[in-house]
């Protein structure tokens, strides 16, 4: 049976730099009961910055609150429960400009939200799309993704690393040693703009720890997509227990 509604938005221009790192720097971020999904035998990460519009939790939209951005560091994991797999992504790093969001995920879905002051900019011009993220932490410098792409929208192509990267339907989050947080995300596929260049300007050890500094900062991405993006609808949350596996 599906959990009922906890947020809805549109998620819109969905800048994605993505990098191969050792399956290792993952382990100690994996929640219990879920695994790395490979893509072609690789571990990736995605670099995501994107926008929340017309955001409304529990069907309400609260003032101030319903336009902003994201930028988060995820990785990919998949979770058998017990009759099929089911293909999730989990985060190191959420950041978001607005403290009441970042506590409200915290506490119900167990996630990893800072604040930071963000901006972003969008331009379309002589058939070229310009999307740039900026965020500061406090003390701190700011960060930049900035992506150049052509306008004309393409199909994602099934078994492609787009594919891999920007279909993945379910969240998970260690609650603790012995419980995950699960909740689905649902939206219809996306369409991405045909990206022609790039930059990630970030402090990756202050943002995302030691460990992913050789393998993203200074680093040529594995790939780098574009998503227009959609309706999106993020449902409540359960909570997966070993028990619970067991009868199933």
């Amino acid at each position: 049976m599906k959990q009922s509604i906890f947020l809805s938005a549109k998620w819109e221009y969905l800048a994605m730099l993505n990098y191969e790192v050792d399956p290792s720097v993952l382990m100690e971020h994996l929640p219990p009961y879920t695994e790395i999904d490979l893509f072609e035998g690789k571990a990736l990460v995605s670099v995501v910055g994107f926008l929340f519009n017309n955001t409304k939790v529990m069907g309400i939209q609260w003032p101030g609150h319903t336009h902003f951005e994201e930028v988060n560091l995820r990785y990919y994991v998949k979770h058998f429960d017990g009759s099929q797999w089911k293909r999730g992504v989990g985060f190191v790093s959420e950041i978001v400009p607005k403290p009441v969001i970042a506590i409200t995920a915290n506490v119900l879905y167990n996630e990893h939200y800072s604040t930071a002051r963000m901006n972003h900019h969008i331009k379309e011009q002589n058939n070229k799309l310009l999307v740039e993220y900026n965020w500061k932490q406090k003390n701190k410098s700011w960060n930049s993704i900035q992506i150049e792409a052509d306008t004309v929208l393409q199909d994602i192509e099934a078994g492609s690393e787009a594919s891999f990267i920007l279909e993945h339907y379910f969240g998970y989050n260690q609650l603790n040693k012995n419980t995950t947080v699960e909740y689905a995300v649902e939206h219809p596929g996306w369409q991405i703009y045909p990206v022609t260049n790039f930059a990630l300007n970030a402090d990756i050890e202050n943002l995302y720890g030691s460990s992913f500094v050789p393998y993203i900062q200074g680093v040529q991405p594995h790939s780098v997509f574009l998503a227009r993006g959609s309706e999106v609808i993020v449902r409540k949350p359960v909570k997966i227990k070993r028990s619970a596996l067991q009868k199933g």
